[in-house]
């Protein structure tokens, strides 16, 4: 075995201990179904901030960012500012969640909608749906990732499918073990790794690069014959080719697909992560909402967006500059160290059509130290699993709580014990990982465009919280009929229901629409207009007793209540230029992208562009979660009604409300 090999076993069996010392832990800790399935809402502060923050960011961030970012270049990277606009979902809703949860003793969101609706079926079945659906393709494409990773960096002795159910395995004994609780302290683990591990892989991307070869140069090269370019003539990998394009079936944008209306779509299906079921149980589990801003301003939209608008980069255009790119390497080989052409790596195949793609590169760059360093190879192969599990972990636990807490209990076991629930929640865990693996075995071709359909069912969730944090006359039928319609939007303009239902008329995201843009167009459009024609007292006042609540533990003071409307127009400002139509400006405004000599600091304009915003988004979030208030702990302590949904019954005639 190689010393390669040797180092990768060590460090991943440290790993796995670690998991399972936390799962056994977990299990003795858990001694009801709130212990289990919210950790007993015991949840502290570093812990959901390290926590919440490997959740939110897979080893999608750690695997596939850095490769897209390589063959569509800084119109990709534009995808980086997910690190403000993931938390951004959470300061707009994950409080008012927890202050719900705190008070009624929700467990499930599908508890909370049904307690806020009046114990509706469909939308609490919904809830479980859209989970589920979220949950099985997201997480087999985590666990086939991390069984391709293991692949390459055996140099073949480990299959990937061998790999896959191999790894998954210790997820399962500490998820299943320990619920949410054990969970949450792997997660604190996995985020270091995961944050330690894209910067060491940046580090080793940039040190390989050939030595006083300066960013302009560089990028100034592989802009020059770039053979895509925009409408405006500039090269894809550094101007984004507009607002927004028609394109027929079967083509594809003119000058990329990453267009400005493209850009703002994508971050609505990322902003489908923590509006998706599992994050409301994450809310749930805290014992405060201290943890929230820190989590969403400094972990995630400053400290994640650092990395990824820096190291992340790194990875991506760096690999053109390692040998990743055949045609720079046969055009300028002056410019490119050809390492990644070497024995045992791509070996004269240029990345894009290599066995794994994108997918390869990160795997690919951790190798160039195979021979220098196989203990760094081993704890960055464990700093990829950790990615790559951090994310499932939460959504399996998540998902066993609702298929227990939303299906099996109120329709078939309405008086099951606390042991009998947390039985049924170990067996949701082991079904979900079952059936994920399943579908990453047996469906490798169509799980990436399975999976796409994750994220943005998750976002279809928005019109639903909106309704329960902050607007009572959204009423039951009308989040039950955009959420179908929505659902169904985003299936027509994904390849799956194109493929599927035979449509010719488009192809995949219309316009350079994503799917998750026509989703909430469909989805928020009716849920308003159909609202507006089914309203009843008796709806409106049962929903008025949680909104009551809410206004008088969550609202602002008259002194700040005035900044309100400023607050909406920053953001409805960062929204358009950052990550939006008007982020077309940043093609040019810090230079030609045609002449590097015109360029600022010798850097690209667009690439100045994303760090301007990513640092204006990291003030945009401080305002709205520390200023605005939305994001901390409420002025008033919030009492408890009781510990378990099951025991409570809202009386609309009660002068206290509850």
């Amino acid at each position: 075995m190689s010393a390669k090999a040797q180092w990768l076993f060590i460090f991943v069996g440290l790993y796995w201990t670690y998991c399972i010392f936390w799962g056994i832990r977990g299990a003795r800790q858990a001694k009801t179904a709130s212990d289990y399935f919210l950790a007993g809402r015991q949840i502290s502060l570093w812990v959901f901030v390290l926590a919440a923050t490997a959740t939110s960011f897979s080893g999608w961030t750690f695997i596939g960012h850095p490769g897209l970012i390589y063959l569509d270049g800084f119109q990709y990277a534009y995808a980086s500012f997910y690190a403000i606009t993931i938390p951004f979902t959470g300061v707009l809703f994950l409080k008012r969640q927890w202050m719900l949860g705190k008070r009624f003793g929700f467990i499930t969101p599908g508890e909370m909608f049904s307690e806020y609706f009046g114990s509706d079926h469909a939308l609490r079945i919904l809830v479980v749906i859209v989970a589920l659906i979220f949950s099985i393709p997201y997480l087999g494409l985590q666990l086939r990732a991390s069984g391709f990773l293991f692949n390459v960096l055996t140099d073949g002795q480990l299959g990937v499918t061998t790999g896959m159910w191999l790894l998954s395995f210790v997820v399962l004994i500490y998820v299943g073990l320990g619920g949410l609780r054990a969970v949450a302290y792997v997660d604190t683990m996995q985020c270091v790794l995961l944050a330690v591990g894209i910067i060491v892989i940046g580090v080793i991307a940039y040190s390989f690069m050939p030595p006083d070869l300066t960013w302009a140069t560089a990028i100034g090269t592989l802009a020059a014959q770039d053979p895509i370019r925009t409408p405006d003539g500039y090269s894809h990998y550094i101007a984004i080719p507009g607002v927004i394009q028609y394109v027929a079936d079967g083509t594809t944008a003119q000058g990329g697909a990453w267009t400005g209306m493209m850009i703002l779509t994508y971050m609505f299906a990322l902003m489908g992560i923590q509006a998706a079921p599992a994050f409301s149980m994450w809310a749930f589990g805290n014992n405060s909402p201290a943890p929230f801003a820190p989590q969403q301003v400094w972990a995630s939209a400053a400290g994640i967006g650092l990395i990824l608008f820096v190291f992340t980069t790194m990875q991506g255009i760096g690999a053109h500059f390692l040998g990743a790119d055949l045609s720079l390497l046969q055009s300028h080989p002056e410019v490119v160290n050809p390492v990644l052409q070497g024995s045992g790596f791509l070996g004269g195949v240029d990345l894009a059509d290599s066995a794994g793609r994108q997918g390869m590169l990160v795997p690919q760059l951790i190798n160039l130290i195979g021979n220098t360093s196989p203990w760094l190879v081993g704890l960055l192969a464990v700093c990829a699993l950790a990615a790559m599990q951090s994310t499932g972990a939460a959504y399996m636990s998540t998902a066993g709580g609702m298929l227990t807490r939303d299906l099996l209990k109120p329709y078939l076991m309405p008086r099951a014990s606390h042991k009998t629930q947390k039985l049924w929640g170990r067996v949701g865990v082991a079904l979900i990982v079952f059936l994920s693996l399943i579908v990453a075995t047996t469906s490798t071709d169509a799980l990436v465009l399975i999976g796409g359909l994750a994220v943005a069912f998750g976002f279809q969730m928005w019109p639903a919280l909106v309704g329960i944090c902050w607007w009572p006359w959204l009423t039951r039928n009308g989040i039950i009929t955009g959420l179908i319609l929505g659902l169904i939007a985003v299936v027509l303009t994904e390849p799956i229901g194109i493929h599927l239902f035979g449509i010719t008329a488009w192809g995949r995201w219309p316009l350079t629409i994503h799917s998750a843009g026509w989703g909430i167009l469909f989805n928020a459009s009716a849920a308003i207009i159909v609202s507006a024609f089914t309203q009843h007292k008796s709806e409106m006042a049962r929903k008025q007793l949680f909104h009551r609540f809410l206004r008088e533990h969550a609202s602002l003071s008259p002194a700040k209540r005035k900044f309100i409307p400023v607050a909406v127009i920053l953001t409805l400002v960062w929204f358009f230029f950052a990550i939006g139509p008007g982020a077309v400006l940043g093609n040019t405004l810090f230079g030609n992208p045609n002449d590097p000599a015109t360029w600022l600091f010798g850097l690209p304009s667009i690439w100045l562009w994303q760090i301007l915003w990513w640092i204006l988004g990291v003030g945009m979030m401080w305002m709205l979660a520390y200023r605005m208030e939305m994001s901390t702990v409420p002025g008033r302590e919030v009492m408890a009604l009781r510990e378990d949904i099951g025991d409570l019954h809202l009386d609309i005639n009660s002068p206290g409300g509850a």
